[in-house]
C-alpha cells in the first residue's frame, strides 16, 4: 500500500468516527437545527438564484458591470459576444432582480440591481482565489 491509499483510507477512518456511525439520533440537536433552518420555499428560491448565477456569459456580464454602467453595445463589445445574445442574457438577469437598467434617450444603461449582487460576485471570486 503507498502512502496515498494510507491517507485515504486514515481520513476514510477519522470520517466514519466524526460521522456518528452509531446510528443514535440526538433528537435535541436535530430540533435545534430544524429551528435554525431557512424554510423549504426560501431555499428553493435560493437554488433558483444560483441557478443564474451558474451561467458563465452571465457572470462575464455581471463581472463587467461590476465597476461600470454599460449599454448591450458596450457589453458586447467587451464580451465579444453579438448583441442579441447580450440582449437575451440581460433579460434573464432583470427579471431574476440581478440587473437594473437607466433609460438615456433611446440607450439602456445596465448596472447591478444593488451591493448585495457585487458581494455575492466579489465573495465567489475571493473563495475561488483563495483555492489557488
Amino acid at each position: 500500500m503507498d502512502i496515498n491509499e494510507k491517507d485515504m483510507k486514515a481520513t476514510e477512518s477519522e470520517f466514519e468516527d466524526e460521522a456518528g456511525e452509531s446510528g443514535e439520533s440526538h433528537g435535541d440537536y436535530v430540533e435545534l437545527v430544524r429551528s435554525d433552518m431557512n424554510d423549504i420555499d426560501r431555499v428553493y428560491d435560493l437554488a433558483e438564484l444560483f441557478k443564474i448565477f451558474g451561467d458563465s456569459t452571465r457572470l462575464r456580464i455581471m463581472s463587467a458591470l461590476l465597476n461600470h454602467e454599460l449599454c448591450v453595445c458596450d457589453i458586447s463589445e467587451v464580451l465579444e459576444m453579438n448583441q442579441s445574445a447580450i440582449s437575451h442574457q440581460l433579460r434573464v438577469l432583470r427579471t431574476a432582480g440581478l440587473i437594473k437598467a437607466r433609460r438615456c434617450g433611446k440607450s439602456a444603461f445596465y448596472s447591478l440591481d444593488d451591493d448585495h449582487v457585487k458581494k455575492i460576485i466579489e465573495m465567489g471570486f475571493e473563495h475561488i482565489d483563495e483555492k489557488h
